[in-house]
């Protein structure tokens, strides 16, 4: 089992979770971040007034899902979530070492 982490856009979030559904993604979780990487921040303009921008917002997708489809959904999201600019995201797969359903007690990928 992998756990799929992924930063993206806010605005992507729907397109993302449209796209992975179509693929049979069934569930995930969404927090809203700030960070920033390659672009460290920018300055923008708000009424009027000029300010800096240390921390970006992003969203972040987490999604346990099996060993064979980890690629697809990595694929899925990266196309999904790209807009070609400076602050698309990153995606980082890690291993899942337990996963348990708490409702119904099933346990690794059955409880995905």
């Amino acid at each position: 089992m992998k756990l799929v982490i992924a930063a993206i856009k806010p605005f992507k979030l729907d397109e993302v979770r449209e796209a992975l559904t179509e693929i049979g993604v069934r569930g995930m979780m969404v927090t809203e971040i700030k960070g920033f990487g390659a672009q460290s921040g920018h300055t923008e303009i708000y009424r009027g007034a000029e300010y800096t921008v240390n921390f970006v917002p992003k969203v972040k997708i987490e999604i346990g899902v099996a060993d064979d489809m980890a690629d697809q959904v990595v694929e899925t999201i990266e196309k999904s979530a790209r807009t070609g600019k400076i602050g698309d995201g990153k995606i980082f797969v890690l291993d899942i070492e337990k996963a348990v359903r708490v409702r119904t007690g099933e346990t690794d990928d059955d409880a995905l």
